[in-house]
């Protein structure tokens, strides 16, 4: 066989391989939508509860991740820094309930001494 005919057929290999690998995942991967309807409807009813909230978790996600990229950082950074913001204004909220908790026990525990 000659070099022309094995750069052919490489090349005919190459088309068919590049071309028809992907057409053949479209053609045979389901939709969205095809594997919904296979769910028993439990899951289904579950699903349609759930969409709600994980679409707003996306939203909220997407919002984010474009506030971090108005930053001159990277985004990971962007990130980082606001996890820990977030987890110092948490904590400080904890220690503010606790605080308030322990005052009520006082004060409840006062009124029981003064009570009786």
């Amino acid at each position: 066989m000659s070099k022309a005919g094995m750069y052919i057929k490489m090349a005919a290999a190459f088309t068919i391989l590049s071309v028809g690998g992907p057409a053949a995942l479209f053609y045979f991967q389901p939709t969205d939508e095809e594997l919904f309807k296979r769910y028993n409807p439990e899951l289904q009813r579950k699903s349609l509860e759930n969409r709600q909230g994980r679409q707003q978790d996306f939203d909220n996600f997407v919002t984010k991740l474009k506030e971090y990229s108005k930053s001159d950082r990277p985004i990971w950074e962007a990130a980082a820094q606001d996890e820990a913001r977030t987890r110092a204004n948490s904590a400080e909220e904890q220690r503010k309930a606790a605080a308030e908790i322990q005052k009520r026990r006082e004060e409840i525990k006062r009124q029981a001494i003064n009570g009786q």
